[in-house]
C-alpha cells in the first residue's frame, strides 16, 4: 500500500510542470488558434534561464526567486517571438503559423546550443528540500511533496484570472468569438500578446521547476512537446481545468506503466488518447469546434483549373532536364535527386489530403515508414524481388490507412490532427520496441533492388518513373469529380451533404489514397537507401512533409512537391554547416512572413504583377 501512494504522489508531482506546459498552450490556442509547436522550447529556455540564475541567485530566496523569473524572462522572449514571427501571419491560412513555430523551434535549439554548450546541466537541489519523507515507509522526496502542493495553487490563480478578473473575461469572450471581441473595440493584437506572455511565461515556470528533477538539456523541447499536446487534446483544447485533469491522469498512468509495464511507456498516452477521442471527440471537458470559429484563412481559394500551355511546356522542360541528369550529373546529384523525389512524392501525398480535404495530419510519415518497412520485412523474411515488393508497400500502407482513417475521422480539426500522431506514435514504438521482426533500434539493413536496377542512374528512372507519375496521378485527381467532392466536404460540409456527397466517406477514400502514395514513397525509399530503420516513422518526419507542404502553398496543387524540393535542397546545403537550425530557422520564417501564400503562390503572384501569368480579372 505504501508502494501505491507513494507512486501516486510521484505522478501527481510530475503533473505539476507538465500542467503548467500545457495551461500555456492551451490559453494560447485557445485566443490565438495558434498550434504552437515551439512552446517545449519555451519550456527548455525556462530551464536554461532557470540554471543560469540559480547560479548567481543563493539560498532558498534566491532558487524561488530564479525560477519566477526564468518564468518572466521567459514570457518576454516569448512577446518577441509573437511580435516579430507570428503577427505578421496571423492573417496566413489557418494552421499556417505552424511552419513559423517551426522555424522558432530550430533557432532556439541552435541559441541555446551557442549560449550554453551541447552538455546536458544537472540542476541544483531545492534548499531546504533535499531529504525524503517516508509514507508508510516508502520514500517520497520533499521536493515532489512541494511540487504537488505548488501546482493547484497555481490552477487555483489560473482559474481566478481567468473567471474573476476583466482581463480574463476578454480572453473567454476571445476563446469562443475573436471577431466580435474586435467589433467591441478590443485590440486583439495586444490581447493575443499578453495571452502569449501568459502561455510562455507558464511554459518556462515549468522548465524551471523540473531542474531539481531533471536538469537541463538540448533535447527537451521534443522530449515535452509531445505528452504536452496529448495533455491538452485529452483536456479539451482551451480548457484549464481539463489540462490539470489530463496531467494528472497521464503522469500517474506512466509511473505505474514504468513500474508494471514498462514496454507500454512509449506509447501509455497515445492509447489512453486514443481511447478518450474515440468516446469524447473533443476532449474530457473540450467543446465542440464551431465551424469558421479559428479566425481569418488568408486569400480566398482560387477555383483551380488545368495548367496553361506555357506551363505545360515549363514543366515537359524541367522534366526532359530531370530525365537527362545522370548524363551530365555527377553520382552524387543522381542520388541527391533520387531522395528529392522521393520526399516530394511523400509531400505531394500529404498536400493532397491537407489542400483539397482539409485533412491536416501530424502522423503521415506512419505510411511512408509503413510502406518501407512492409517492402523491407517481405524482402527479409520471404525473399521477395523488389518488383513485387514495391507493389506489396502501398498496398500495406493503403491497409493501415484504412483502419487509421476510421478511427481518426471520428473527430476534426486539432484533435483529428493528434490521433494520427498517436497512431504515428503507435507505429513508431511497435517498429522500435519489436526487436524480434523490426531490428529495433538497429532497423533493417541490405534491402537493395534487383540487380538490373542496382546502379544508381538505372533507379533513378526507376523513381523518376513512380514519383512523377504518382504526383500526376495526385494532380489529376484533384482535377476528377473526386477532387471536387473533397474541396466541397472540405468547404462546407453541411451543404455538401444537402447535396448528397457523403463527406465522411469521401474524406476517408482521400486518406486512403494519400496513405497509398506515401507507402509507394517509403517503398522507394528502402530500396534506394538499402536499409530502413524506425526514425522514419517518427514524428519529425511526418513535421517535414508538413512544413513543406505550407512552405510550397496550401492553396495550390503544386505546393506539396515544390516545397519539398526547395526544403531538401536547402537542407542539404545548409547542414554543413555547424549551427544550420539556426540558418535554416531563419529562412523558415523569412518565407513564410514575406510569402504567407508559399513559394508557388508568391512566384504566381510575381508572375501576375510583370505580366508572365493572367491574373484572375484578366481571365474573366
Amino acid at each position: 500500500m505504501g508502494l501505491f501512494i507513494a507512486q501516486i504522489l510521484t505522478g501527481l508531482a510530475n503533473a505539476g510542470a507538465l500542467f503548467m506546459v500545457a495551461s500555456g498552450l492551451s490559453l494560447i490556442f485557445g485566443v490565438t488558434r495558434v498550434v504552437n509547436f515551439a512552446h517545449g522550447s519555451f519550456y527548455m529556455l525556462g530551464a536554461y534561464v532557470g540554471y543560469s540564475l540559480m547560479q548567481v541567485l543563493s539560498g532558498m530566496v534566491g532558487f524561488w526567486g530564479a525560477i519566477l523569473l526564468a518564468g518572466l524572462i521567459v514570457g518576454l522572449i516569448g512577446v518577441i517571438v509573437e511580435i516579430c514571427v507570428l503577427r505578421p501571419v496571423y492573417s496566413a491560412p489557418e494552421l499556417f503559423q505552424l511552419v513559423a513555430t517551426f522555424g522558432v523551434i530550430l533557432v532556439i535549439q541552435d541559441l541555446a546550443l551557442m549560449i550554453w554548450g551541447p552538455q546536458d546541466l544537472l540542476g541544483p537541489r531545492a534548499p531546504g528540500l533535499k531529504g525524503v519523507i517516508r509514507i508508510m515507509g516508502e520514500p517520497v522526496p520533499q521536493y515532489d511533496i512541494a511540487l504537488i502542493i505548488i501546482t493547484p495553487f497555481v490552477a487555483i490563480a489560473l482559474w481566478y484570472l481567468i473567471t474573476k478578473t476583466r482581463v480574463g473575461t476578454l480572453v473567454r469572450a476571445a476563446t469562443q468569438d475573436r471577431e466580435m471581441v474586435g467589433a467591441l473595440g478590443v485590440n486583439q493584437a495586444w490581447l493575443f500578446t499578453g495571452v502569449f506572455f501568459l502561455g510562455c511565461a507558464l511554459a518556462g515556470l515549468g522548465g524551471a521547476l523540473q531542474l531539481p528533477k531533471g536538469g537541463a538539456d538540448l533535447l527537451m523541447d521534443f522530449s515535452i512537446i509531445g505528452a504536452v499536446f496529448v495533455v491538452v487534446v485529452i483536456g479539451g483544447m482551451g480548457s484549464l481545468p481539463g489540462a490539470y485533469l489530463a496531467a494528472v491522469i497521464i503522469s500517474v498512468l506512466n509511473v505505474f506503466g514504468v513500474t508494471y509495464a514498462p514496454q507500454s511507456t512509449l506509447v501509455l498516452m497515445f492509447v489512453v488518447m486514443v481511447i478518450v477521442l474515440m468516446f469524447r471527440p473533443f476532449g474530457l471537458l473540450g467543446k465542440e469546434e464551431i465551424a469558421g470559429e479559428h479566425g481569418q484563412t488568408g486569400e480566398p481559394e482560387r477555383p483551380i483549373k488545368p495548367a496553361g500551355n506555357r506551363m505545360r511546356l515549363l514543366v515537359m522542360a524541367g522534366l526532359f532536364i530531370l530525365a537527362l541528369l545522370p548524363f551530365y550529373g555527377g553520382n552524387f546529384a543522381v542520388v541527391l535527386v533520387t531522395d528529392i523525389m522521393i520526399f516530394c512524392l511523400f509531400a505531394a501525398s500529404l498536400h493532397f489530403m491537407l489542400g483539397q480535404g482539409g485533412l491536416v495530419s501530424f502522423g503521415h510519415a506512419a505510411f511512408f515508414g509503413g510502406g518501407a518497412y512492409a517492402a523491407a520485412l517481405f524482402v527479409t523474411y520471404a525473399d521477395t524481388p523488389m518488383e513485387l515488393a514495391l507493389v506489396l508497400a502501398p498496398i500495406c500502407a493503403g491497409l493501415a490507412a484504412v483502419v487509421i482513417g476510421w478511427v481518426c475521422l471520428r473527430s476534426t480539426g486539432v484533435y483529428f490532427a493528434m490521433l494520427t500522431l498517436a497512431f504515428g506514435q503507435l507505429l513508431w514504438s511497435l517498429a522500435f520496441q519489436w526487436g524480434d521482426v523490426t531490428g529495433g533500434d538497429d532497423g533493417l539493413v541490405n534491402i537493395w533492388p534487383s540487380d538490373w536496377a542496382s546502379d544508381n542512374d538505372v533507379y533513378y528512372y526507376l523513381a523518376f518513373v513512380f514519383c512523377i507519375g504518382g504526383i500526376l496521378l495526385l494532380r489529376q485527381a484533384a482535377h476528377a469529380p473526386f477532387g471536387y467532392a473533397m474541396r466541397a466536404a472540405r468547404d462546407s460540409a453541411r451543404q455538401a451533404e444537402a447535396m448528397g456527397i457523403n463527406t465522411k466517406r469521401i474524406q476517408w477514400v482521400a486518406f486512403t489514397f494519400a496513405g497509398i502514395m506515401a507507402g509507394l514513397a517509403g517503398g522507394l525509399f528502402v530500396f534506394s537507401k538499402g536499409s530502413i530503420f524506425p526514425n522514419e516513422l517518427e514524428t519529425a518526419r511526418s513535421f517535414d512533409a508538413l512544413i513543406v507542404v505550407f512552405l510550397g502553398g496550401v492553396k495550390t496543387l503544386s505546393g506539396g512537391w515544390v516545397g519539398g524540393a526547395f526544403f531538401e535542397g536547402v537542407k542539404d546545403y545548409l547542414t554543413r554547416f555547424e549551427y544550420w537550425r539556426l540558418a535554416l530557422g531563419l529562412l523558415i520564417i523569412f518565407v513564410v512572413i514575406l510569402g504567407p501564400e508559399g513559394i508557388v503562390g508568391s512566384l504566381r503572384k510575381a508572375g501576375e504583377r510583370i505580366g508572365l501569368l493572367k491574373t484572375p480579372e484578366d481571365a474573366k
